[in-house]
């Protein structure tokens, strides 16, 4: 049986082969300086020759991240500014970000952290130092990057060594992992997080219900944390009241409740994903009259140096 890092290996990251297997011209991906890199789980489910396919749509480069937009920057929610290390961002109280790794299992288009001064240095022991001397922390997200991307054994270390913090309580995952691969959830990882002093919150980054499938949701279940969502507003992908609660209430049927719809974080590279403010609010009272409180997320924007998430 392949193990999850073989599956990896299947990704498609040169635009001739994903061009081919969809039966697009390559010549409209562009050679961006941020990698393509997509998962063969999620390439199977795009429909073939369609350039608005949703799941298409957020992983392939086109010519529209070469335009300059006034207002949209290289770090629209100043990550470099809350560094306690390289590795380390803190941006609210209370709670401590860990850039655990520059990898991920796919390349989204959309993504706020492409151009962040990732670390080559392995070794988080400095940050480990700087949560154990904080008292004032109680919760650490693992980030990156995508956490799931390192290998069970760093991660029983990491964890183990962020249960030795007695003043930590929480300790929460963001990934997309599973989306890509479900192979990832390993019984050596549910182990690791079964096993663990701290209460973990576990929450997954989707946006459409393409990404979700039997087996996606099957390897979700195992998880024995709660289970939350975030989710992009996006233009073209997921901007409607259909798709919104398509995706939501799936989640919700099956135990994974929608956290965060966020507007658009505004990097440099994808003005052509931003849905304007009003829609998005526009379509969250639509929801509210379709679907249950528990299944609606909170529409919220990220606010350089405010002391939370700023409700929209």
């Amino acid at each position: 049986m392949e193990t999850w890092r073989q599956i990896q290996k299947t990704n498609f990251t040169k635009r001739e082969e994903l061009a081919r297997f969809l039966g697009i011209d390559p010549e409209i991906i562009f050679a961006s300086p941020f990698p393509l890199n997509v998962p063969y789980r999620l390439a199977e489910k795009m429909e073939k020759g369609q350039l608005n396919d949703p799941l298409l749509m957020q992983f392939l480069p086109t010519h529209q991240e070469a335009l300059k937009t006034p207002g949209f920057t290289a770090d629209p929610v100043s990550d470099c500014s809350f560094q306690k290390s390289s590795r380390l961002l803190q941006k609210y109280q209370g709670r401590a970000l860990l850039i655990t790794t520059s990898a991920c299992v796919m390349n989204c288009r959309f993504c706020f952290r492409q151009n962040y001064p990732y670390s080559s240095d392995k070794d988080l022991s400095q940050e480990i130092e700087l949560i154990r001397n904080d008292p004032s922390l109680h919760e650490v997200i693992l980030s990156g990057g995508d956490p799931l991307s390192l290998s069970d054994q760093r991660l029983q270390t990491l964890i183990t060594a962020l249960g030795d913090i007695p003043h930590l309580k929480l300790l929460r995952f963001h990934t997309r992992f599973p989306l890509g691969i479900p192979e990832r959830i390993t019984p050596a990882f549910l182990k690791i997080l079964a096993g663990s002093r701290l209460q973990t919150i576990f929450v997954l980054h989707t946006n459409h219900p393409k990404e979700l499938d039997p087996e996606v949701l099957a390897a979700l279940k195992k998880i024995p944390a709660p289970l939350l969502t975030q989710t992009v507003l996006l233009k073209g992908i997921n901007d409607s009241v259909d798709t919104l609660k398509s995706l939501f209430l799936t989640l919700a049927s099956h135990g994974i409740l929608p956290y965060y719809l966020h507007q658009f974080d505004r990097i440099e590279q994808g003005a052509h994903f931003e849905v304007p403010i009003a829609k998005g609010k526009q379509l969250l009272e639509m929801l509210k009259k379709e679907l249950p409180g528990y299944a609606i997320p909170t529409y919220v924007q990220e606010i350089p140096h405010e002391s939370s998430k700023t409700r929209l």
